[in-house]
């Protein structure tokens, strides 16, 4: 499954006030690069000509574009979303737009339908600035990536294991895509149907965990950091599981786009 990333970006504006541009993307850099060559190489037409645009951060994880799609439109305009409407979508007098922007972004993370998914929000500036407020949900990740895009590592050829690795959790043969503990040196290795029932122990009636306790070295780890340690390079660590797919489409369905 590729990246699917809502990225900020910034750019020097006039009398001071830098312009910033909210989008979508599976591939950040290379959008980035389509930004600053223009709207004849692929850019927007907002971004066109108004640059140098530097990103400033992207937050991943979206299980579907739909998904992202929605978290980036409300992004965009947060006056008009519905899933702000008590947060102050308006900027402050004298407000910077990146610091509106900045605002607005935890409030979002906090919002249904975005609130309980794994996400991930990469800074890609070396100093951040100030943290943000309110802070996002602890069960998002924050990462910090200063260094800029980095060569692509080649896949490595899959390996057959003769006798597949057991779930920790149901002690089936872990064949296909599992999640793994994120705490070395951990073995825990579990389907993420056995697991996710696990951690929503708690609260059965959600649909996907924030974390929980790992069945084996009983540290606490969040449900994102294992869909980064999931076997494989997708995102969403098995997405063609039967139980995790029916709990993606219930969470996104019913949810109607919100018009643009």
């Amino acid at each position: 499954m590729p990246l699917r990333a809502v990225y900020l970006l910034s750019a020097p504006g006039p009398r001071g006030r830098p312009r910033t541009y909210v989008g979508f993307t599976h591939d950040p850099w290379r959008r980035l690069r389509q930004h600053n060559a223009g709207r004849q190489k692929g850019g927007a037409r907002r971004t066109s000509g108004r640059g140098p645009w530097r990103m400033e951060l992207y937050v991943h994880g979206f299980p579907s574009d739909v998904a992202a799609l929605r978290f980036e439109w409300a992004w965009q305009h947060p006056a008009a979303s519905r899933r702000l409407q008590d947060a102050k979508p308006r900027p402050l007098p004298g407000e910077q737009p990146i610091a509106f922007a900045l605002r607005m972004l935890p409030r979002l993370l906090w919002a249904p339908p975005w609130r309980r998914l794994p996400l991930r929000l990469r800074w890609l500036r070396p100093q951040p600035g100030p943290a943000l407020h309110p802070a996002p949900p602890p069960h998002v990740v924050m990462e910090m990536d200063p260094g800029g895009p980095k060569p692509r590592p080649r896949k490595r050829p899959a390996t057959t294991l003769a006798t597949p690795p057991a779930c920790t959790l149901c002690l089936e043969p872990c064949e296909g895509r599992t999640l793994r503990c994120p705490r070395p040196p951990c073995p825990a290795r579990c389907h993420a149907r056995c697991l996710a029932p696990h951690f929503l122990g708690a609260e059965p009636k959600e649909l996907l965990p924030l974390g929980g306790t790992c069945p084996s070295c009983q540290q606490e780890v969040l449900w994102g950091e294992l869909i980064g340690c999931g076997d494989g390079d997708d995102e969403w660590a098995e997405l063609g599981d039967p139980t995790l797919g029916h709990w993606t489409d219930e969470l996104l369905q019913g949810q109607r786009a919100e018009p643009e």
